[in-house]
Order: C-alpha cells, then sequence, then structure tokens
C-alpha cells in the first residue's frame, strides 16, 4: 500500500482519541511512572528527615542504575513467558505485584539504623521498575497499529507524568500527617491497584511466538537493526534527532544562574512550567501525528525542537527577564515534547513484535546516549563561547538529525505504513 493510500484508509481522529485503548495506555503509563520519583525525591526527604548526610544521599542515588541497564535482561522478557494473561501482561502484573511488595518492605526499615537495607530495598524497587516499563513499552509498541502510534505515545507520556508527581506529592504529603511508614504503606497499596488496569488491558492483536531460545532472542533482534545500512542509519536517527535538544537543557539551571534567576524563580519554572508545556505538547502532538503521519511529523516536530533553542539564544542575549525566560521555557519544551512523541513512534515503528522488548529497551539507550554524553562538551562550549554561542550551538545540533529524517524519508514512509 503507498503512504498515500495508508493515509487516507487510516481512522477518523475522534476514533482514536476514543479508542478504550488509549485509556488503557495512560493506565500502563502511569503504573510505569508511579514509582519513579519514589527512590528519588520521596527517598531523599525521607533520608534528610532521618538526619542522613547528604554525602550519604548522594550515595543512595546509584540505586537508579537499573533504569540505564534495561537491555540486559529485557532479552529474557521476550524469550520467555509467564502462564497468564499472555506474553506481556503476565510480566507486568508480577513486576506490579512485587513492587508493591517491594515498597511496603521499605516502609518497615530504619535509615539512622541500616542505610545498607533501605538501599538494597530502593534498588529492588527502581530494578523492579525498570523491568515493568520494559513490558509495558513492549506492550505498546504490540498493541498499537500505524496511525494510533502517536496519540499512543501521548496517552503513556500524560499517564506517566501525572502519575510520577502524584506519588511524590502523595508520599511526601502523608508523611508530613501520618509519617514515613504509613506514607510509604499506602504507596505501596496505591501501586497494587494499577493490576486491575493491567488484568483489563487488551490482548495485542500482533501475535507471535516468543524466541525459540536465549540466544536468537539476543541475536536476531540485534541482527535485523544491523544487518544492512537502513537499518544503522535508523539507529543513529534515534541516537541524534534529538541531540541539540539535549545539548541544550545540559546545563540549564547554570544559564538560568549566570542570568541572575533564584533558586526559586528556576524551581518555579522546572515544575510548573515545563511540566505544563510538556503535557501540552505531547497532547498537540499525538493529534497531529494521527493526520501529518510520522515522516512528516518528524520534519516539522524536528525543524519546530531546533528553532526552540533560538529562545534561550534570545533570553541569553536580554539578560534576566522574566516574561522572555517564560516564554523561553514553554516554546522548548512544547516542542521539546513533540519531537520526543516523534521519536517514541520511530522507535515503536523499528520493533520487530517478536523481540520488541529488547528491541525498545535497546532503543530506549541509544536515543538516551546524548544526554548523558554532553556534559563536558556542554561546559566546553559554555565557557569558552559564552551562553548566546551556546544555543547557536544547539540549535545547529538540531540540523543532522532533520538532515537524515530527510536523507530515510523512504523508509520511514515504509514503516508508516507498516511495511
Amino acid at each position: 500500500m503507498s503512504s498515500e493510500a495508508a493515509r487516507a484508509a487510516q481512522p477518523p481522529l475522534r476514533e482514536v482519541l476514543a479508542s478504550p485503548k488509549m485509556l488503557v495506555l495512560m493506565f500502563l503509563g502511569a503504573a510505569s511512572g508511579y514509582p519513579n520519583q519514589l527512590t528519588e525525591s520521596a527517598l531523599q526527604a525521607w533520608l534528610k528527615d532521618s538526619h542522613i548526610s547528604n554525602t550519604h544521599i548522594g550515595i543512595v542515588t546509584y540505586v537508579a542504575i537499573p533504569y540505564l541497564l534495561k537491555p540486559l535482561w529485557a532479552p529474557l522478557l521476550d524469550r520467555y513467558s509467564l502462564p497468564w494473561l499472555g506474553r506481556r501482561r503476565g510480566w507486568i502484573v508480577l513486576a506490579q505485584l512485587m513492587l508493591a511488595a517491594a515498597i511496603s518492605l521499605l516502609a518497615f526499615q530504619d535509615p539512622a539504623n541500616s542505610l545498607f537495607n533501605v538501599s538494597a530495598c530502593a534498588l529492588a524497587i527502581v530494578f523492579l521498575s525498570a523491568t515493568q516499563d520494559i513490558v509495558i513499552d513492549a506492550y505498546r509498541a504490540d498493541v498499537v497499529s500505524p496511525p494510533e502510534r502517536g496519540f499512543a505515545v501521548t496517552a503513556t507520556t500524560v499517564g506517566y507524568r501525572a502519575a510520577t508527581y502524584l506519588a511524590l506529592a502523595a508520599a511526601m504529603l502523608l508523611a508530613d500527617f501520618v509519617g514515613w511508614r504509613v506514607s510509604w504503606l499506602i504507596v505501596a497499596a496505591l501501586m497494587a491497584l494499577f493490576v486491575i488496569a493491567t488484568v483489563r488491558a487488551p490482548e495485542p492483536g500482533r501475535r507471535a511466538p516468543p524466541p525459540a531460545t536465549l540466544r536468537e532472542a539476543v541475536l536476531v533482534p540485534l541482527r535485523l537493526l544491523l544487518e544492512n545500512p537502513t537499518g544503522r542509519a535508523m539507529l543513529a536517527l534515534v541516537m541524534i534527532f534529538k541531540l541539540g535538544d539535549a545539548f541544550s537543557l545540559k546545563l540549564f539551571t547554570p544559564f538560568a544562574k549566570d542570568l541572575g534567576f533564584s533558586n526559586t524563580e528556576i524551581a518555579a519554572v522546572v515544575k510548573i512550567i515545563w511540566l505544563a508545556a510538556s503535557v501540552g505538547g505531547s497532547v498537540l502532538a499525538g493529534i497531529w501525528m494521527v493526520r501529518l503521519g510520522l515522516l512528516r511529523a518528524m520534519l516539522l516536530f524536528g525543524v519546530m525542537q531546533a528553532l526552540s533553542n533560538l529562545a534561550y539564544y534570545a533570553l541569553a542575549l536580554v539578560g534576566k527577564n522574566y516574561p522572555v525566560m517564560v516564554a523561553a521555557a514553554i516554546i522548548e519544551h512544547l516542542t521539546h515534547a513533540m519531537g520526543n512523541v516523534a521519536v517514541v513512534a520511530l522507535m515503536m515503528a523499528l520493533c520487530d513484535v517478536r523481540f520488541s522488548a529488547f528491541q525498545y529497551a535497546l532503543l530506549t539507550a541509544l536515543s538516551q546516549l546524548p544526554r548523558y554524553g554532553l556534559g563536558y562538551p556542554a561546559g566546553w562550549v559554555a565557557d569558552h563561547g559564552g551562553w548566546p554561542m551556546y544555543y547557536v550551538v544547539a540549535f545547529a545540533l538540531g540540523l543532522p538529525g532533520l538532515a537524515m529524517v530527510w536523507w530515510q524519508r523512504e523508509r520511514i514512509r515504509a514503516l508508516d505504513d507498516g511495511r
């Protein structure tokens, strides 16, 4: 089927938005986001209340490492299935129940007497949370059709972000009123409730037998991604599409402080404006992708996210200016979220239903590499070129991804057509 015919055959937007599947994906996104801040901000607040030193709190933050190592055990989740609820949902339910148990176990620890036990519980929570992420991502890639990908990402993102902040707020507010132990137990009980959404989730229409061996679960999906120049180009595109955005946001706090903004002012932008703009951008991108398709969405959103870095360039020129800062933050995070929807939709399209857990985990790791590898170059450019030049460089770094999208336009059209 041609790209034009596929576009014409897509369901009406209202049908995609009204699909019960999107509600399920929103709840699964919420389940994925719910534990995220529990082992970061909430755990740090608990440790601080227990008079643990900042040095030890900093060491405990390394329990988050399993989030970066998901590809290491994702093949196991492709290869082996549990005897209930299908290939994906069985693992999700198990992870959710074990998460509830691990959070409950955390409630009975005492940081003042055994920080090791607290850290072990937190590490278990992160590992189980990362495992849940792997299978929910695979389930989403398996269950949605090409026209639904954009809004599927939006539904997941909205659920994820809402649950992340609600869980954090609930844990900290409850701790002030009923203490940390009761707070953690209530949070654990709420985690267990996500099992209801998982049980009611539909089975993917595209079913495939699991890999016959663990070797096959690792080597075959790697070969599918790497065996030809086009596949390697797609991996490069996943890595560089948001390179400019990753560079732009790497040193936002030092940038804002150099301009004279206070910690409180920066926190207000990060916690309120960024969140609202990100959710708004995700919703807009999901709606537009239903009409635009993957290729045109990547081109449009890529241009917008590259240009958005020039808003911070303008702020660097004018100095401390509240309206310009707010406008720049809204523009940048609105377009950042739109670009994120596009690249996640691309990653979903690249996954083979037989190996989607491993492939999606690997693609996610590749997409995050720039964020973790740009620290020194970003600092060097800021020190030697100044902040206006920094954001010119951020704009320029957004252009190679656009060029790669145009170069690979036929392959992206084919992915969008389900070929």
